[in-house]
């Protein structure tokens, strides 16, 4: 049986560039995209609150948040991961890079302790707990879903590829953060590393027939037709 995939949410971002928005004005919130395969059920990218992820899961799928058996974040930006504690009974997994990376972030912020305040501090405290339920995601989930590297949008973003035997799907978060951006051969203006992020928009596009963005519905790659 070949790889399956819907999208559970559709994404926005804050403020968009390319509409002209240089300020926040509605609720962020990624793409949440279901994958099944091998009898694995995986959700990437739980953005929305819990209650609200709970009823789109149903809604799309007919099933509920303990069906899944595994989420992936590509990012741990909190955006991408608002939802998760809806999911206690998944397996948690983001790239290795992400999870070193975001541990070594919030270890330096209560370094500095000092500076915060007791709200700030319990907050921090919280998100590494919540870390430690992460771990590295491995090379392959199935033998048609695996990981892809796509750094830049944050130090260790990672997308899953999917390959059933007609095409290739990429659910790419930020490395494409919206349809338009990736029409336009523009990435992300927030991403830790512009020209690393760059690099992997230009590979995505080589590579995949269809993208999930981060912050949009799953789109054809230009130039290709499924």
């Amino acid at each position: 049986m070949s790889v399956e995939y819907a999208i559970i949410s559709i994404g926005t971002l804050s403020h968009n560039r390319l509409w002209g928005e240089s300020a926040a004005v509605r609720t962020p919130h990624a793409t949440t995209t279901l994958v099944r395969d091998e009898g694995r059920t995986i959700l990437v990218d739980p953005s929305l609150p819990g209650a609200v992820l709970a009823a789109r899961y149903g809604e799309r799928t007919g099933g509920v948040p303990a069906d899944v058996t595994d989420v992936f974040c590509t990012t741990l930006r909190p955006v991408h991961r608002r939802g998760i504690a809806a999911l206690d009974e998944a397996k948690w997994w983001a790239d290795g890079r992400e999870i070193e990376t975001y541990r070594s972030h919030l270890n330096a912020l209560l370094d500095s302790a000092e500076r915060l305040d007791a709200d700030d501090v319990s907050a921090i405290e919280a998100d590494l707990s919540l870390l430690g339920r992460f771990s590295p995601a491995p090379e392959r989930f199935t033998r048609q879903v695996q990981l892809y590297p796509l750094l830049g949008a944050s130090p260790g973003s990672a997308g899953l590829l999917l390959t059933p035997a007609t095409s290739t799907i990429v659910i790419a978060g930020d490395a494409a953060v919206t349809a338009g951006h990736v029409h336009a051969g523009q990435v992300w203006k927030g991403c830790a590393d512009p020209e690393a992020a760059m690099t992997s928009l230009t590979d995505l596009l080589e590579l995949a027939d269809a993208i999930v963005p981060g912050h949009d519905n799953v789109m054809f790659a230009p130039g290709r037709w499924l």
